[in-house]
């Protein structure tokens, strides 16, 4: 089971990417992203809901950088 792969999608500064990863590579991806947005087939979770999950029917994963408000 450690070696099942799913599509994680990440942007930043500089553009997007698209990756294919284990478990282990999406969970270091996503504590190095630390105030990122993740979800999981277009639907916003928690880090911890990521680690949880059945990694064969974990689907697309996207990180986005976090928005915030102001001026």
């Amino acid at each position: 089971m450690d070696d099942i792969k799913t599509n994680v999608e990440i942007a930043d500064r500089t553009g997007h990417s698209s990756l294919s990863l284990t478990k282990k590579e999406t969970l270091d991806l996503i504590e190095g992203n630390q105030g990122s947005w993740i979800y999981q087939n277009n639907r916003m979770v928690q880090a911890s809901d990521i680690a949880d999950a059945n990694w064969a029917d974990v689907g697309t994963i996207r990180i986005m950088p976090g928005l915030t408000g102001g001026q």
